[in-house]
């Protein structure tokens, strides 16, 4: 009975949010959608689970995989959900919301992508049985959850200067830094309390899985069924990475095997994982590159502070810049980017992929001293001046930005593991069977 006022309660308590995905009740008095799990104080809807489950379905068949059974396949795409759930709900106490404005370019650059006038879109979606409303929210969720990852998970990750010189070191040892690896990854994972008994189950079971790989059953299959990784649903690939790319562990492991070639289970804070090398290519020698060298001023929207009144605050530095004000000197006070305020904004002489695309592709249309209109990138608003454009060889400093960032991105993995996993033990989650 409490069980079932508390669903009552939550659809009571979010209406009219939840017209578009509840129906009413049909003339016979039987639901036809209804809640599948209590997550806080918001829900996850049986025709949330079933669109999803309807899309991977239909991504495994074109790629001819192996279909998990139903019940495992309900079971991670629900996990999923949840997970999506809380998310939402932290980025939302946090204040951190997506504008249509920036809604609107995201969606243009999807449409550029993929040589479709953004007015045809709706026309487009719908050809392929997709509702351009939902697909707007949904971007504008993936996007809202993307903004919270930047500031709760990158934004914490530290690279000390000991690591990096360690880093640089075994690139210079490294016959070819620029070759790609293309890998798969199963992570049973184990809560930070496990017991000993608890641990040695887990262990087990990776064993298990291991011993039925190497027996000749599809990785990416035993993935799909066992996987508590973000990348289960996607058969494990974490698709094609340079070694600075991965997590230390994986790089460790890949840089001794060959293609096809499974790892025994390997113990992490975040659990047990199997990694298997699929593919390697790539490796070229140095490159001469498209320098670029900029100062920005960046603003993040908050509580107290939306999209507009940033954008219009930066409209208005902007305006006293190009009155006469020295662009340092306001950056160092106003910017909210601590790498760079403290310069002034300056940012150095960088290599392309150092920035956000975004941020790259307003660089890449500024001539030198002009500066930029406000524009929107996942990190918050930013004006950017291009102070100036060369063509290096990949100097010292280059390597090292680039050895920089590619750490940063090999914490990412194990560290939103671990954030995930404080999020959904923090959460008060409770699945509905029917």
């Amino acid at each position: 009975m409490i069980r079932a006022l508390l669903c009552l309660a939550v659809l009571l308590a979010i209406g009219p949010a939840a017209t578009a995905q509840t129906r009413e009740l049909s003339a016979s008095g039987t639901p036809i959608d209804r809640v599948v799990a209590i997550v806080n104080d918001g829900v996850v809807l049986q025709s949330q689970l079933d669109g999803q489950i309807r899309m991977i379905l239909e991504r495994l068949r074109g790629q001819d995989a192996q279909l998990p059974p139903r019940e495992v396949l309900n079971q991670q795409v629900l996990e999923r959900l949840v997970l999506q759930e809380i998310q939402a709900q932290r980025a939302a106490r946090l204040g951190i919301s997506v504008s249509d404005e920036m809604l609107n370019e995201a969606l243009r650059d999807v449409a550029v992508r993929n040589n479709v006038p953004f007015e045809q879109m709706p026309v487009v979606l719908a050809a392929q049985g997709l509702d351009y409303t939902t697909y707007r929210e949904e971007m504008r969720r993936e996007i809202a959850l993307t903004m919270l990852r930047q500031r709760d998970v990158l934004g914490r990750i530290y690279v000390s200067p000991r690591e990096l010189e360690q880093a640089l070191q075994r690139q210079s040892q490294q016959a070819d830094a620029s070759t790609e690896y293309d890998v798969s990854h199963i992570l049973l994972s184990m809560p930070e309390s496990a017991t000993a008994d608890q641990a040695a189950r887990i262990e087990a079971l990776a064993s298990e899985v291991h011993a039925r790989v190497v027996a000749g059953e599809d990785f990416g299959q035993l993935a799909l069924t066992y996987s508590q990784a973000q990348s289960a649903l996607e058969r494990g690939k974490l698709g094609w990475r340079q070694l600075g790319q991965l997590p230390q562990f994986i790089a460790e492991l890949v840089a001794t095997m060959e293609p096809g070639q499974v790892s025994r289970p390997v113990r992490t804070p975040t659990g047990f994982h199997l990694v298997r090398l699929d593919e390697t290519r790539g490796g070229s020698g140095p490159m001469v590159v498209e320098q670029v060298n900029a100062r920005h001023i960046l603003l993040r929207p908050n509580e107290v502070q939306d999209d507009a009144t940033t954008r219009q605050r930066l409209v208005t530095l902007r305006e006293r810049i190009l009155a006469g004000e020295d662009f340092a000197a306001l950056a160092s006070v106003t910017s909210e980017d601590p790498g760079s305020a403290s310069r002034g904004g300056e940012l150095g002489w960088s290599a392309p992929g150092t920035f956000d695309p975004k941020f790259e592709e307003v660089l890449a249309s500024l001539e030198p001293d002009q500066i930029s209109e406000p524009f929107r990138t996942q990190f918050g608003w930013h004006i950017v001046q291009l102070m100036g454009r060369r063509s290096h060889d990949q100097s010292d400093e280059v390597r090292r930005q680039r050895v920089f960032a590619a750490l940063r991105e090999s914490k990412l993995d194990e560290e939103t593991e671990l954030w995930l996993r404080r999020l959904r033990d923090e959460a008060y989650v409770e699945v509905l069977h029917p």
